[in-house]
């Protein structure tokens, strides 16, 4: 059977900061620079989910994007959108750097159990026109 690739794209804007405690002002403001800033700041994320099966012999779908585009948005977006990613998602631990790496982590972790009849391949999820991380699962 052939297996089919189909990625669904969200959007969501939300603001963070990056800040160890442990540091100074100063050496955050070396390591992370505009993103220590202490008023936070925002991006207008792209996440792109990837699932891949075989297509069902009568819908030809690997799974119907409009029940995927709702997974999503239920257990992401709507968690995500217009908030402070350091303060106010319950799915983002306190203690980790709210970084693109860790949240196609976490958001894999929020996808996973929720997708059936199929399998997630891959999660991305574009910070900024030069920034993005993709996750696999590994």
């Amino acid at each position: 059977m052939a297996i089919a690739y189909l990625t669904r794209r969200e959007r969501f804007n939300a603001a963070h900061k990056l800040w160890v405690n442990e540091w100074d002002a100063a050496k955050n403001v070396e390591m992370f620079g505009k993103c220590a800033n202490s008023n936070w700041h925002g991006h207008n994320y792209a996440l792109e989910v990837t699932v891949k099966g075989t297509p069902d012999p009568m819908t030809g779908f690997v799974i119907d994007a409009k029940k995927l585009s709702k997974i999503i948005n239920d257990e992401v977006v709507e968690k995500l959108d217009h908030k402070n990613l350091n303060l106010d998602v319950d799915f983002i631990p306190k203690n980790i750097q709210p970084t693109t790496e860790n949240l196609v982590v976490l958001i894999w972790k929020q996808l996973k159990p929720k997708i059936t009849g199929c399998e997630l391949f891959k999660i991305k999820l574009q910070e900024t026109e030069t920034i993005s991380a993709e996750y696999y699962g590994e």
